[in-house]
């Protein structure tokens, strides 16, 4: 902050700091020489040079070594020749202590000749073993890894050591019972399962300061099979790995208090004054299980209460406080108060904050915010000394950060301000705010920032609504809560205003989305507000209010929503689709895949047909179209829908208008019912990859339809894919290629083409594709004005749709190159904007007053089916298009880099029936003058139809039913 001077920081650790280096240069790709440089670079003492040298091999190097086995013989060959020289020079017991995957690997590298492990296999067996933690064996009563080439090497270079043997842990609770401190989890060791209590036994120890005795805390094993259902292996019973551990504070109490005296004796001795200070103990667990012995540091706090454990009053101003450091491991602190917030008070341009130090009387001393030095106020006081701590509010309110309060009485070390019984504060100056708030170990912190809305009202309705009620004394205005996911999307809800109090009521479970509603999606939904100004504000939970929130999971529609406060005070809206506990974990997909599966495929078929668009995320496409099309016809055999993440809800013939007997089936991805219905099902409608662990049976006739044809390289044309050994990705698509009885094709052109790329060698129906059959329907022009009244487009407005695709490189740029300011100043108000992202790419960012998102609307099509004109730049969507016969204009602006890097099938330079634009003023220009740059086009245009779409004249769907299903 702008009040003082900040103190010179001490050096760094030599060893961290290398590592750190070697670890940016992995992350980055750097090549593997750079690296090597760093490693091999002078300026350790031999024992840091032991530590760097165990930390590097099993981090980044093994990362590097596992890269160099996946990416073939060239990289195996740079990997062994740059590192086998530096492994002759590390420490023998370094090696011999590594993780034993990479013990092994690095002693093949070590010990064999290059030219045997870039041609072979070795390396390749141990790292694809390695991926299995629960590859484990005892013999005698000792645990060895179950890796290859047990013979070959000695029995010690497989056994399990230390490193091997961390423990897994996770804190589901920390609370205050009968004044002792009780910690709940589970806590076991990877791949040694603990079905029962028997040969069974953990033990939590807190180890202080050196020279204070560890304590151990009262630990019993409990059942807790939630860890099973959580675990990252299969075939591994974790389900008596619960542990309940209980604290009495008199432990801790009398080894502070030895400690105290010891630590002031010796500062009596230096004649300097007694001060009580803070003790700290790390919490670990001891786990005795099956023959084997672990120790690790308590780690993993659930999300919510468990991250803000409370502390416990135990008098003379001392509290006993569990908290997390900053890598989430639980420590136990014995906390004195020396310095206890009393007041603030805001007089003009000055923040007073006023402070009591009990015992000594002081006269002189300074204050310290955020390490820097403010001059204070000391005046004694009975039973110890009034502080007064005076802040210069512009100084303040120029700050972005905010920072911790000490007082640092003359003599003495420096003492945290704890808030103690004080309130908290929070002073609105214009725009912005002052706070002092207590952070989750009652420290005082100081901060100033834009105005913040802060949230001291929670509540579920019995019908799944949420309402977030508090307080925000911003500028008045319209105000909206903006819920966010990780990917980028974003929902709006409005903030009902009352002076300061605002309000808002939305229901997780039915977001509105155009002219419908949709559930949130699983993940995690960060709350911020948009101000009138346009600025994203985040927002905060009162911390009154943290004790009473309710964070327990609400059941709805098969969906588990959670509001919690995470990293004390931040509310977000965890979601997650409801899953039985025996579909859970690697231990659910195991038992799903490898017993129920193949069981259920032994059974005979049923005369049902599943439906699969975009993985269940969609309902759209040509998978929809054809299932539209049987319930249009009546055909009433069951039709089985698969839905990922409750992404939307297939309708029936009523609401389709067909009639009222026909309803779906629906079935959440991943389920049982899902398994069954792949296994069982005569026919299979998909429109990309199935499931890796699906299988075709020799009954079932799965349809093939895709989503687009290929303008982009795919399947085996991708260079990847030629590499030896082959990717993971090459055997999957051969096996799933292979239950293909049907590839539909949209024209002669796309056939072989998808032929090659996919090697797929069964029957292709050039039928166009069924998903555009409504662009040439009778009825468009009555589903386009409904469209365009769902979107609120104005009658007569011209409609521009933005539809780039996504960029491998660059997945996570949210921007839309597009300037649609410029455009919105150029063209004037008769245009609308619409931008559709890709959703393999970062959902755009899109100003809502200059263009309408549609990234999230359901069905494309329909965009096209309003559309008067589209930009695009190497995406399919020009093939569908093309059936309108509208104009479209190709946003290439970075088209030789995007070749490059992915490759086309086509020539677009030669082909495209729209100019190639690579500035966002051509595009404009091309926008205002569109008719003369169609009319340009025409005959190109009129070529570019007969070639890629000729098949798609409205009839599609009903080839292909007919072709399939038979015809009606």
């Amino acid at each position: 902050m702008a009040t003082g001077v900040t103190p010179a920081r001490a050096g760094g650790d030599p060893v961290a700091d290398r590592l750190k280096v070697v670890q940016d240069l992995c992350d980055r790709g750097e090549p593997l020489e750079s690296m090597m440089a760093t490693v091999l670079a002078e300026g350790l003492t031999p024992a840091q040079r032991r530590r760097f040298d165990a930390e590097v091999l099993a981090g980044p190097l093994g990362t590097r070594l596992d890269l160099a086995v996946k990416r073939g013989a060239a990289r195996r060959r740079e990997f062994v020749t740059l590192v086998k020289p530096y492994l002759a020079g590390v420490d023998a017991r370094v090696k011999r202590d590594l993780p034993v995957a990479r013990r092994i690997a690095f002693h093949l590298v070590d010990t064999r000749e290059a030219d045997d492990l870039v041609e072979g296999d070795a390396l390749q067996k141990i790292v694809t073993a390695a991926a299995e933690p629960s590859r484990r064996v005892r013999r005698k009563m000792r645990w060895y890894a179950d890796l290859p080439f047990q013979d070959e090497l000695p029995e010690s270079m497989f056994r399990l050591r230390a490193a091997d043997l961390v423990p897994i842990t996770r804190i589901e609770d920390i609370s205050w019972s009968g004044g002792r401190l009780r910690i709940t989890g589970h806590a076991y060791l990877a791949g040694l399962s603990v079905r029962g209590p028997r040969f069974n036994r953990a033990t939590v120890v807190l180890r202080g300061p050196r020279g204070l005795p560890p304590v151990r805390l009262r630990t019993r094993r409990v059942l807790d099979p939630s860890a099973t259902h959580g675990a990252a292996e299969a075939g591994c019973n974790y389900d008596w790995s619960g542990f309940v551990a209980e604290l009495r504070p008199w432990s801790l109490r009398w080894r502070a208090g030895a400690r105290v005296v010891l630590r002031g004796g010796r500062r009596l001795l230096r004649r300097r004054s007694v001060v009580r200070d803070t003790t700290t103990w790390r919490a670990e667990i001891v786990i005795w299980s099956r023959g084997a012995r672990a120790v690790g540091l308590l780690r993993g706090p659930s999300t919510g209460r468990t991250e803000r454990p409370a502390g416990l009053d135990i008098g003379h101003r001392r509290w006993i406080r569990p908290v997390w450091t900053s890598d989430r491991a639980l420590q136990i602190a014995l906390q004195p108060t020396r310095a206890e917030l009393t007041g603030v008070t805001l007089d003009g341009d000055r923040l007073e904050l006023r402070v009591f130090l009990p015992g000594k009387q002081h006269t002189r001393g300074n204050a310290r915010l955020d390490g820097h030095r403010i001059a204070a106020d000391f005046t004694p006081v009975k039973g110890g000394t009034d502080v007064v701590v005076p802040l210069a509010v512009p100084s303040l309110l120029q700050e972005r950060d905010g920072g911790r309060l000490w007082v640092e009485p003359k003599g003495e070390p420096a003492a945290p301000v704890m808030l103690g019984g004080a309130a908290e504060s929070r002073s609105v100056i214009g725009e912005r705010e002052i706070t002092v708030l207590g952070d989750r170990r009652d420290r005082v912190s100081v901060s100033a920032q834009r105005v913040r809305p802060v949230i001291s009202e929670a509540a579920w309705a019995a019908d799944g609504t949420l309402t977030l009620a508090g307080s925000y004394p911003a500028a008045p205005g319209a105000v909206e809560l903006s819920l966010k996911h990780r990917t980028g999307l974003i929902h709006t809800v409005p903030l009902e205003r009352d002076g300061e109090r605002f309000t808002a009521r939305f229901a997780p479970a039915a977001m509105p989305r155009f002219a419908g509603t949709v559930s949130l999606a699983s993940g995690t939904w960060t709350m911020a507000v948009r101000d009138p100004g346009g600025k994203i504000v985040p927002v905060r939970a009162d911390h009154a209010l943290l004790d009473s929130l309710d964070e327990e999971t609400k059941v709805r529609d098969g969906r588990e929503y959670r509001l919690v406060s995470t990293r004390f005070d931040v509310p977000v809206l965890t979601v997650a689709e409801h899953v039985p506990d025996d579909e859970k974990g690697a231990g659910g997909l195991y038992a799903l895949q490898r017993t129920f599966y193949p069981a259920q495929r032994a059974m005979e078929a049923t005369d049902a047909t599943v439906y699969v668009s975009y993985d269940g995320r969609q309902y759209e496409g040509n998978v929809r179209a054809v299932y539209e099309e049987r319930v249009r016809r009546g055909d009433d055999r069951e039709h089985i829908w698969v839905v990922k993440d409750g992404a939307f809800v297939p309708p029936g013939s009523a609401e389709l208008g067909f009639g009222p007997d026909i309803r779906p089936t629906v079935v959440r991805s991943g389920s049982r019912e899902h398994y069954a219905a792949l296994a069982r099902s005569r026919y299979v409608v998909a429109n990309g990859f199935l499931p890796p662990w699906f299988r075709a049976r020799e009954d079932q006739t799965v349809v093939q339809t895709w989503h687009g044809s290929p303008l982009k390289l795919l399947g085996n044309d991708l260079p990847h894919m030629s590499r030896d050994p082959k990717p993971p990705a090459w055997h999957r698509q051969a096996a799933e290629v292979r239950g293909w009885d049907l590839l539909v094709s949209q024209s002669p052109w796309a056939t072989p083409i998808l032929r090659k790329a996919f090697g797929y060698r069964g029957e292709i129906l050039e039928s166009g594709y069924p998903r555009n059959d409504v662009l040439s329907s009778p009825d468009r022009d009555e589903i386009a004005a409904r469209v365009r009244r769902e979107l609120g487009v104005a009658e007569g407005s011209t409609v521009v749709l933005y539809a780039p695709t996504f960029r491998d490189y660059d997945r996570r740029n949210a921007s839309v190159k597009l300037n649609l300011a410029e455009a919105r100043r150029v063209l004037g108000a008769g245009h609308t904007f619409l931008v559709r992202g890709h959703p393999m790419q970062a959902a755009p960012n899109v100003p809502r007053d200059l263009a309408l998102d549609v990234t999230t609307y359901p069905e494309v099509t329909d965009l096209l089916l309003i559309a008067d004109v589209l930009i695009t730049d190497y995406s399919a969507i020009m093939f569908d298009f093309a059936v309108t016969g509208r104009p479209m204009l190709f946003f290439t602006y970075d088209a030789q880099r995007y070749s490059a890097k992915r490759g086309l099938y086509l020539d677009l330079a030669a082909e495209a029936p729209g100019p190639l634009l690579t500035t966002a003023a051509e595009v404009i220009e091309a926008l205002r003058t569109i008719d003369e740059v169609a009319a340009a086009h025409a005959d190109r245009y009129e070529r570019f139809r007969r070639t890629y779409a000729p098949r798609d004249d409205g009839k599609a769907t009903g080839r292909l039913v007919d072709h399939v299903f038979g015809g009606s």
